[in-house]
């Protein structure tokens, strides 16, 4: 049997965002196996769940940061072992790390797996700091050298890597708007709006802001709770879904500014199809993002969007159109278009009304189609290596 080994950094990636690519390579007859660190799980999932879909698992020693030198070189001998005894056709990895050790394990295999990396938002953009280009730029582009496939997720991504990077013989570049967007799930329903809210204990008729992400710096969560600060209107409530190492931190800075009653931490949440029903608006200030999913969801519910200019906003945020983009990301623009939308409510309404027709694009139905040419590209190469032992 034909078998693919999926690596991630984090564990709950793939059941988050990988199970239609799953779904995809399944159906074409390929044993899935799953290599991840299962003690760093940033996404809830069960484990007996994968086990049941026919999803068999590998728990590597892996590490987030690249400082971890020592854990990175026995996840790349972990990895290389796994491709090996199970004697994998396909690897496809997901974020830096989990790339860079799976793309090295791959290389120095016996079998030479096809090799195939989504980039979920390069570190290196445009504006990114100097030592990101230093360190992830030249990284990335000794490890093109050992891939088949790189799927990029915007635009500024695709065009650097086509532009700057070799691949494999016979590789490529690939462009998907997202890991696909479930259209039918994520739609607005008006009905449920008070209920959602009763639940959140936001106070009906109150404008609510909701933001899903990881708790961390980039996200930036901090802007939008002293925007809210700022403001002298105490009907302003903001919820925030997620978790991650900055928790603590942003718990400290709510208190501080005695807002602990209108702003909530409210965990990671896996319902936020309903949690998007409450919203006004959808604040998504990430100083980086490679696209956005989160944000993509809330305008397919219908809900504004209050966003930071970076790369992945500029796929489907248009400033006027179906929300307010922050150019500099200061606290004081994020005011001014909190205000704006609390304030201004036809304005809101003219913006939610185009909010969902503005990300159709981003469906399953479209990135499923490209994930299965990807995939067929891969599976025809694979029978072609095995025919002849050539690309």
């Amino acid at each position: 049997m034909k078998k693919i080994l999926y690596v991630t950094t984090t564990s709950g990636f793939l059941p988050q965002f990988e199970r239609n690519d799953v779904k995809i390579i399944q159906q074409m007859g390929y044993e899935v196996h799953y290599a991840s660190n299962f003690t760093n799980q940033m996404y809830t999932f069960d484990e007996n769940e994968l086990k049941k879909d026919g999803i068999i698992l590998h728990h590597i020693d892996i590490e987030k940061k690249p400082t971890r030198i020592f854990r990175e070189l026995r996840a790349v001998k972990q990895l290389k072992c796994i491709i090996e005894e199970e004697n994998i056709s396909i690897v496809h990895c997901h974020n830096p790390m989990g790339g860079v050790c799976a793309r090295i394990a791959a290389h120095y295999s016996s079998n030479k797996p096809y090799v195939i990396y989504t980039g979920h938002g390069l570190h290196f953009y445009k504006g990114a700091p100097m030592v990101n280009w230093m360190f992830f730029y030249p990284v990335e582009k000794l490890m093109a050298r050992m891939t088949d496939v790189i799927v990029t997720i915007n635009m500024e991504d695709y065009d650097t890597v086509r532009n700057r990077f070799k691949l494999r013989k016979c590789g490529y570049v690939e462009l998907i708007p997202g890991v696909g967007l479930d259209m039918d799930r994520f739609v607005a329903r008006p009905e449920l709006a008070e209920r959602v809210r009763e639940e959140l204990h936001i106070p009906q008729g109150a404008f609510h802001i909701v933001t899903a992400a990881e708790l961390n710096a980039n996200k930036n969560q901090q802007t939008v709770i002293e925007a809210v600060a700022g403001l002298t209107q105490k009907d302003i409530y903001y919820s925030i879904c997620g978790r991650g190492a900055d928790e603590e931190k942003l718990r400290a800075l709510i208190n501080r500014l005695g807002l602990s009653d209108r702003v909530r931490l409210i965990g990671f949440r896996t319902d936020m199809e309903r949690v998007l029903q409450s919203a006004d608006v959808f604040a998504f200030p990430s100083v980086r993002e490679g696209l956005g999913m989160a944000a993509v969801e809330a305008l397919a519910c219908g809900v504004p969007v209050i966003c930071a200019d970076n790369r992945g906003t500029r796929e489907y945020v248009r400033d006027g159109v179906n929300g307010i983009v922050c150019s500099d990301n200061s606290v004081q623009q994020m005011k001014a278009a909190v205000l704006k939308m609390y304030s201004d409510i036809e304005y809101r309404r003219k913006l939610a009304g185009e909010c969902r027709s503005s990300v159709s694009r981003f469906g399953t139905h479209n990135t499923m189609k490209i994930m299965s040419n990807v995939y067929m590209t891969a599976d025809k190469a694979v029978g072609k290596a095995q025919k002849d032992g050539r690309c």
